[in-house]
Formats: C-alpha cells, structure tokens, sequence
C-alpha cells in the first residue's frame, strides 16, 4: 500500500498490551514505528508479545521487523524522525505530563501528538503546553484489538488545528481503515461512555430484579444484536477492575449525569474483584470453569459458583433461530413474563440515556451509533433500534412507565416525527 499520507514515521510511547499493537497497527501498513517504554528489556517484551496475542495482531508476522524497541533515556532523540507521536502510557494523568515533558524537546515542528486515552481530558494533558504544541495535539482513542476494532474517536478543542485533525483522520480512514466518530471532550468520550453505561445499568437491574447471570447474557447477547459475549462474560473478557476503573472515571467526572447512579459498582463485583477474581485474565470473574473444565456462574444471591441452569426465554424457536433483529427486539419486549419486563427495563433506560447524552459528547445520533456499532460490536445502535421498536409508541410506553424524556424527544414527537433516521 502506498502511504501518501505525510505520515512515514511513527513512534508509540507504552510497550503495553496497547501500546505494542498500536505499533504493530502501523508496521502492518509499512510504517517504521519506534516503541519505547523505561527499559528496552520492556520495549523489547512488547514486541514480541505481538507474536503470541491472540487474536493475532499482524497482518504478516515480517510486518514486527518495522517496529524497533527504544528506551526513553537512551533513544529519545530518536522521536525527532516520528511525524506521529502516540502516547499510550499508563491511565494515569502525572505519568503523562512526565512522558511529555521528556519528549517536547525532541519533537520536530511537523509532528503531531496525540493520546490514547480512554478517559483523561485534553484539557487536563495539554495543561503545560505551549499554544504552538496545542495546535498539534489531540486525542486517538482506539478500541482494543486495535487491528480488529473499527472505531477511533478523534477528539480535538478549539486549539488543535484543523490540519493536524484532518491529518489524522484521513490517515486513520484511509491508511489504518478505521471507521471515524469525532468525539467531544468528555468523560471516557462517546463509545466507552455509553458502552459502560450499558454493562453497569444492566447489571445493576438484573440484581435489582433477581435475574440470573445466565439468563442476562442470553437476553443481551447475539439474541439482541450485540456479541455473544453479552454483558456479564464481556465484564469478565475486559477484566472486572478495568470496568470499574473506567465506570468509576464518568461516576467522579460527571456528577450532572442523570443517570450516574447506575455506574455505581455492585456488591457482588466489589467482592469479586477484592478476591482477585477478575474475569478471564484470572480464570475466574462472573463465570470460571471447575478443574473438570465445567463452566460455572456466580449466583448473585449467595455469591456462590454454580452450575449455569437451563435458560427458558419464553420466544418462539423460530424467532430466535431465523428471525431478522427487528423480529428478535420487538419479540423481546413483547414478553409477557419477567425475561420482557427486564428486557424493556434494560433497552429503555439505555435509549434514554443515549438521548440524553446529546449535545454532551456528541451533536449526532449517528455518532453515537456508530461507536456502538463500531466499539462494542452492536449490530445496530441505539438510535436505529428506537426507530426500529417504533419511536412514537415506545415514548408512549416509557412515560407510562413514569420516566422522564428529553425535551429534543418530546419536541420530535409534538412535530409527530416517525424517527431519528425514517423519512416523514
């Protein structure tokens, strides 16, 4: 592929899980990337980590002879030949401004510098910036497996410059193939906010209701169009203390979220994270296999494992087997039993909290779609499942239910508007 881009040379600041793919994310379109961390040693079990994950993030295993392993103290100058720097260190706002602090001196004037952030503010990292640096800095916030995830969230501020916005955008579409949502500069942006939201809400009513784990994950998997991995097994593939970091992020960042409450971390995870019980990485989390090799499921009630029961939905087979996703959603919350009013619960709260979030983090329901779609692998998003479930009728059904709608909402509806996304 010929990179026309003015993108030749890239360096990635992290030798992490994240870091290290990021770079083999540009040595698989023949960039040279430089990978650093404190030690080479460190630099250098990045790289070759990239030959053992799972699932496999070069696209040719020759690809890893692009990226070369470098040490801060002793390679730094080497920055001077990136034209993107991208910083994917620890969480952690102080270990940042030290890693830029060390790197501005080496920084040519053609650079760009960006974050890979999932939840520190822009803000908050150009905070010692000079104007000129300011221009050339914003947020690239990939989705984990970079190489296989779509989305990237671009955020910028009224000081980035929209060359340098328009050089990593076309560069991310054109080059890495990814699928473009520009974000806000928000709390953990457009994808992992809403995206949490969804796991922490419906955890938290499925406790409230007295719902299984098993039969959670069955309703809010496949079944609904989202992975199969729904929500209690994809709390255990993130890892139990990610979830929560990153739940806790919104919780202390955005206190005029409505709904913010419902980031709250549970009991029952709080236990299981301060026994190590972590999810997948652990080998045990809301699900972990006997050394039988038996899958076993937490009961919320005694927090004892046990084996997962037989799951009866209350759908036709056929439905589920070979209904299209307008058939399964709608059957779902047609459900008269608790497997519907629990369903309903859990799309209506998130449909709402969705509406809600505009204009916060973004100006579109299409961005917010999109990073659905395109971070948390959604076959379709929330604004084209409200369409989709009829959007006058389910208003109607949420506020005989006592919630409160958006205004943008109500006014849609008084101008008998038949959706976000279906023609009048």
């Amino acid at each position: 592929m010929k990179n026309s881009s003015p993108i030749k040379h890239a360096a990635v600041l992290g030798a992490g899980v994240m870091g290290a793919q990021l770079s083999g994310l540009f040595a698989n379109k023949g960039i040279k990337t430089y990978l650093f961390d404190i030690s080479i040693e460190l630099a250098t079990s990045g790289k070759d980590r990239l030959k053992i994950l799972k699932p496999a993030p070069l696209e040719n295993p020759k690809n890893i002879d692009l990226i070369i392993p470098c040490c801060y103290d002793t390679d730094i100058e080497k920055i001077i030949e990136a034209d993107w720097i991208l910083e994917a260190v620890a969480e952690n706002l102080d270990i940042k401004l030290k890693v830029y602090d060390m790197l501005l001196p080496f920084l040519k004037d053609s650079a760009i510098l960006t974050t890979n952030t999932s939840g520190i503010t822009l803000k908050e990292l150009s905070q010692n910036f000079s104007l000129e640096i300011k221009n050339r800095f914003m947020v690239t916030h990939f989705f984990n497996p970079p190489r296989y995830m779509r989305l990237l969230e671009l955020v910028k501020d009224e000081e980035t410059s929209p060359k340098t916005y328009n050089i990593i955008s076309e560069f991310g579409n054109d080059v890495l193939g990814k699928g473009i949502v520009p974000a806000k500069d928000t709390p953990n942006f457009i994808g992992n906010r809403v995206g949490v939201f969804g796991l922490m809400s419906t955890i938290n009513i499925a406790m409230k209701m007295g719902m299984n784990i098993e039969t959670v994950d069955a309703l809010t998997g496949a079944l609904c169009g989202r992975p199969k991995s729904a929500t209690f097994r994809t709390a255990d593939v993130i890892g139990l203390e990610v979830l929560k970091n990153v739940a806790m992020t919104t919780y202390q960042k955005s206190k005029h979220d409505e709904s913010i409450e419902k980031f709250n971390i549970p009991e029952a995870m709080e236990l299981l994270i301060e026994k190590g019980n972590l999810g997948q990485k652990t080998g045990a989390g809301f699900y972990k296999k006997d050394v039988n090799g038996n899958i076993l499921v937490l009961d919320l009630d005694n927090k004892n494992y046990r084996p997962i029961e037989k799951i009866k939905l209350g759908l036709d087979n056929e439905i589920i087997q070979h209904g299209a996703i307008d058939q399964r959603i709608n059957a779902l919350i047609a459900l008269d039993s608790i497997n519907g009013d629990f369903f309903w619960e859990v799309l209506s709260e998130m449909l709402l909290y969705s509406a809600n979030r505009i204009p916060e983090i973004s100006d579109t329901t299409e961005n917010i779609d999109n990073a659905m779609k395109w971070g948390f692998g959604w076959e379709i998003g929330p604004f084209e499942i409200w369409d989709m479930i009829g959007f006058s009728s389910s208003v109607t059904r949420m506020k005989s239910d006592n919630k409160t709608i958006p205004k943008w909402i109500e006014e849609m509806i008084s101008k008998e508007k038949r959706g976000f996304y279906l023609k009048n």
